[in-house]
């Protein structure tokens, strides 16, 4: 596609000169718009970046920069280091955020970092895009994953807490179990898992149906790919970011179909605010990465085929997983009202699971109407969830 979208760019271009009097023509700002629809389409968008540079303590404007405490070859782990708080002098509880390796990066978790920030010690796994990760390095499965975690909460310490978004859910729980039970006192004080397939033979949804009606080796034969050449990954076996994006967008295709015609009317109509504002969605929305296969398909297999965690088989490194184990670290679920990722009790079967927990460290929360996405983004999350989270950490050692 690469030809064409550099054309449609040049057009683009051409048509919007101030010097061309095809610019000032309905026709003329018709195929412009048309073109710039077309190459975004079309582009290999980079990884975004967080942009927080500041956050608001007690009405304090407070300094925010960005620090890469642990590298490993395909994530490392990131913290918002506020000024003044570098060795921990605010004394707010430090928070993990599991970001999910789906797909998009970390940055899709913006807001939710931005939440949190004014009250907690916030570190983020960053995960690394697998097409950027030489043969070299090796593999990464889910117990790598796992073990990244285990190796992250060693990094940041005892008496942290966590905070998993969606995919994440099954691996964190899955090391905090290990964790527990072998007595580990990295073990943090709370776990909150948010919109995850714990469960997913509760309210099956369309990625859930997807995964049971195809066997492991159709998805190896149809999705998996070997990155091409000059990548610094070439040849390692992946799972395609832009693949994973077509079937988000598939998904919901009348409101992206709908988003864009806006966008097409409003550039018609010079409309350039509600055309940014469009821009600014969709390249943090198209910003994809490659998964490593071996993830990938293991994923599959335990979390959405056979459900293992779930009903109790579930190994790591050989050794089985129980979360039964977990009595020390604080749960809480979140889950939204119509999301179609994953649905209504996927996530609270958690709880059930945790068993040997006391009901004063079991809390759940749903939030009503909304979605997937809105669960960890916009204003439900900022109004209504994020203060719950913050309030349950605060009840349990924070």
């Amino acid at each position: 596609m690469a030809p064409f979208r550099f054309a449609a760019e040049a057009n683009q271009l051409l048509l919007r000169h101030p010097l061309n009097p095809m610019s000032y023509t309905p026709a003329g700002r018709a195929m412009a718009a048309a073109c710039e629809i077309f190459e975004a389409g079309s582009r290999h968008y980079q990884k975004p970046a967080f942009g927080l540079t500041s956050t608001h303590i007690d009405g304090i404007e407070i300094p925010v920069h960005e620090d890469i405490v642990a590298r490993r070859p395909f994530g490392q782990l990131k913290r918002f280091v506020r000024a003044g708080d570098e060795a921990g002098a605010f004394g707010h509880p430090k928070l993990l955020i599991v970001a999910p390796l789906s797909g998009h990066f970390a940055t899709l978790l913006r807001d939710t970092v931005r939440a949190m920030l004014p009250d907690h010690d916030v570190y983020i796994t960053d995960w690394r895009d697998a097409s950027r990760v030489p043969l070299r390095e090796g593999a990464f499965d889910l117990d790598d994953y796992i073990d990244y975690l285990m190796d992250f909460l060693a990094v940041i310490g005892p008496g942290a807490h966590t905070l998993a978004v969606c995919q994440p859910s099954v691996p964190l729980l899955a090391a905090v179990s290990f964790l527990e039970a072998v007595g580990d006192p990295i073990s943090p004080r709370s776990m909150t898992l948010m919109g995850g397939p714990i469960d997913t033979r509760i309210n099956p949804t369309t990625p859930n149906d997807l995964a049971q009606s195809h066997s492991l080796d159709w998805f190896e034969r149809t999705v998996i790919q070997r990155v091409p050449a000059p990548n610094p990954g070439f040849m390692r076996r992946v799972y395609p970011g832009f693949v994973q994006l077509s079937g988000f967008m598939t998904m919901n295709l009348d409101r992206h179909v709908g988003a864009h015609m806006r966008l097409y009317h409003n550039l018609l109509r010079g409309d350039g605010d509600s055309a940014d504002q469009h821009r600014a969605f969709y390249d943090e929305y198209r910003a994809v990465m490659d998964l490593p296969a071996e993830y990938y398909l293991q994923t599959v297999q335990k979390v959405f085929q056979e459900h293992q965690l779930a009903v109790g088989t579930f190994h790591h490194r050989g050794e089985p997983i129980d979360p039964a184990a977990i009595t020390n670290c604080a749960l809480m679920t979140v889950e939204g009202g119509k999301d179609d990722i994953s649905g209504v009790g996927q996530t609270r079967a958690a709880h059930d699971l945790c068993r040997n927990l006391s009901a004063d460290m079991h809390e759940h929360y749903e939030q009503p109407d909304v979605g997937h996405y809105g669960v960890f983004n916009g204003r439900r999350w900022r109004s209504e969830i994020a203060p719950r989270i913050k309030a349950f950490i605060a009840q349990h050692g924070g």
